[in-house]
């Protein structure tokens, strides 16, 4: 007996449905997708519309150039695009949409009609009712595209059932527009939901958008990011690590105009701040990346907000170093703590010129017909000037060398760096000013050349400068060492002597020499020159435990630079030090020349900054 067939094909309305499920998981996917067609259509004003968090109904309008009548009528069905014109152009996509899939997906769970218009035609309109669909018609409407999609899911019930609730699904939609919205700044975004506007934002520039859409806080506190190598470009805005999130939601990432949540360069974001941060914190930053289409894989992920990188390490490695080279400005050389960026007028709007570094400002967005045109013909428009239009070439930057700073915490007193220069009273002035008095021991009290009281922790800070300058040392060869007279013994835990002598190779790079004693001892015969004569039993104590929660798959600068770390927080000045008026200008002169010196080793900050308006609210002035 033959056994009967099993295997059949199933309907086409059934397999859209099936393929609809992983493209169009909730509204905001769809949303995604149609915001997407009308950016790749030219758009420079468009309009979202949701009812029902997205569920009952979603309207997308825009001014592109629309379509004609045959187009509308193969625009519904699978796989049908006009973004891929020859196989070649897949391994170098230069579009938001390739696919040809999402028109056709929403057709297929929802109710949906497309009217469209092309600028010098006439007005065409089609429905799709649950995969079926009908016949192209005349219709009236202005130039450009209007989307709409009514009861989403319907034809997939038990989706349908899976929907968080409508405010929770219009957040959602909400923040794909907006990340889109960072991707193409000089286009106009309107969003309405249940007839409140929740997110109008006016063409701009890409820093006019980024102080949009993060806030005044972040004007206040981000740096200019840049870096352009043969074949890549990265511009964008960074915030101070005193300025950071809970969560990584606010991490911009655009690439070649696409929004993406990448794990390598989220990665190369963590690494960046990695010794600025505290943990548990997320840095702020809006990035934009430009790169030759052929050099990256963006058809790796269904919602396409992942990639893969020809060069990832080269990539991952352009980043950190911009990144680190934005960041590794001197205490109070960047954007003040606590005060408004001065780039911001008294309503509150951002200064045309913002950001600027030494009264340069900085142009992050290009002309309105700039473009690129790569080596193999393909072009994207809107680029920022001076990208690469060469064959693919590129690898990853030198490092940065950490700046050697000249204080440090000599047995005796501190003194004032000799190149410093003296005001007629003797004292030293920078942007953290002059010292006027020391707090309980453990703050130093400045003001300002603008009269803005300056607060610095005093540990933090020195923290700071001796771990840059070990870290310096490390640069250069290794950490120079201190013998000491009688080596010395320190009793401990068994486990823990063990593993500071497996690593007793790594931490003589450090300056730090040791050898097991016996079970539980360890015999220090040298520290770091630059930390004087720290007690060494709670040194290797702190070591130990950082040891602990190394694995062996740690990278060894991650292992040194937490190493350093350690070492950096036994050599500095502790809290409940009495500092002389010397010292305490010597360590703020050498904040201003350290990099990275807003925070210590643990992502603290190290001063505070109180203007004239902070004083002015804090009294209730304003």
């Amino acid at each position: 007996m033959i056994p009967d067939q099993v295997i059949r094909r199933l309907p086409p309305t059934t397999a859209d449905r099936i393929a609809a499920g992983e493209v169009v998981e909730r509204p905001a996917a769809a949303v995604k997708e149609l915001v997407e067609n009308a950016l790749d259509a030219g758009a420079r004003r468009v309009n979202v519309t949701l009812e029902g968090g997205g569920i009952d109904r979603i309207l997308v309008e825009d001014d592109g150039k629309g379509m004609v009548p045959a187009d509308l009528a193969l625009c519904i069905e699978r796989h049908a695009t006009s973004k891929l014109p020859d196989e070649a152009t897949l391994f170098r996509i230069a579009t938001l949409g390739f696919r040809g899939e999402a028109l056709p997906s929403i057709g297929a769970v929802s109710r949906l009609s497309i009217t469209t218009r092309p600028r010098d035609g006439d007005a065409h309109a089609i429905a799709v009712e649950a995969g079926r669909v009908g016949e192209v018609t005349p219709a009236a409407a202005p130039p450009g595209t209007r989307v709409e999609v009514r009861d989403l899911f319907f034809a997939t019930p038990a989706r349908r059932k899976f929907l968080k609730t409508a405010g929770t699904e219009a957040s959602h939609a909400v923040e794909a527009v907006r990340r889109l919205a960072f991707a193409w700044p000089e286009v106009g975004f309107r969003v309405t939901v249940d007839g409140r506007v929740a997110l109008d934002l006016a063409p701009a520039d890409r820093a006019g958008r980024a102080a949009a859409l993060l806030g005044r806080e972040f004007a206040a506190a981000a740096v200019p990011v840049q870096g352009n190598w043969p074949d890549l470009a990265l511009e964008g805005l960074a915030a101070l690590p005193t300025h950071s999130r809970a969560t990584a939601t606010e991490q911009h990432l655009v690439v070649n105009r696409r929004p993406v949540r990448d794990p390598l360069l989220r990665a190369a974001l963590r690494v960046a701040y990695r010794d600025v941060l505290a943990a548990g914190r997320h840095p702020v930053a809006a990035l934009f990346l430009e790169i030759p289409p052929d050099a990256v894989d963006v058809n790796v992920h269904p919602m396409k907000t992942e990639l893969r990188f020809r060069d990832s390490a080269g990539v991952r490695g352009a980043l950190i170093a911009s990144l680190r080279r934005a960041l590794g400005t001197g205490a109070g050389v960047g954007p003040a703590i606590g005060v408004p960026r001065s780039g911001w007028d008294a309503g509150g709007a951002p200064d045309p010129a913002w950001p600027s570094r030494a009264g340069q400002p900085i142009q992050l967005e290009p002309e309105a017909d700039a473009s690129v045109t790569w080596s193999d013909g393909s072009a994207t428009p809107a680029r920022a000037p001076g990208f690469a239009e060469a064959g693919f070439t590129f690898s990853a930057p030198p490092p940065v060398r950490p700046v050697q700073p000249r204080f440090a915490l000599p047995p005796g007193a501190m003194t004032l760096p000799a190149e410093a220069p003296a005001s007629p009273a003797g004292t030293v002035e920078g942007p953290l000013g002059r010292p006027l008095a020391q707090l309980l021991d453990t703050y130093i009290l400045a003001e300002a050349p603008d009269g803005a009281l300056i607060l610095v922790d005093q540990h933090a800070a020195h923290e700071r400068l001796t771990h840059e300058r070990l870290s310096a040392q490390l640069v250069a060869g290794g950490v120079r060492c201190q013998p000491l007279l009688l080596p010395a013994v320190v009793d401990m835990p068994a486990a823990d002597a063990e593993r500071l002598a497996e690593r007793a190779e790594e931490l003589a790079r450090l300056g730090l020499e040791i050898e097991l004693f016996g079970t539980g001892a360890i015999l220090v015969r040298s520290l770091p020159a630059l930390l004087g004569t720290p007690e060494p039993a709670p040194l290797l104590a702190d070591i130990a435990a950082e040891l602990a929660d190394w694995e062996e798959s740690t990278a060894l600068e991650r292992r040194l630079d937490a190493a350093v770390a350690r070492l950096a927080c036994h050599g500095s000045v502790r809290a409940g030090r009495r500092l002389n008026p010397a010292e305490m200008a010597a360590l703020l002169r050498e904040m201003e020349a350290t990099p990275r010196a807003a925070t210590c080793s643990h992502g603290r900050p190290t001063f505070l900054r109180l203007g004239a308006g902070d004083l002015a609210r804090m009294f209730g002035r304003t």
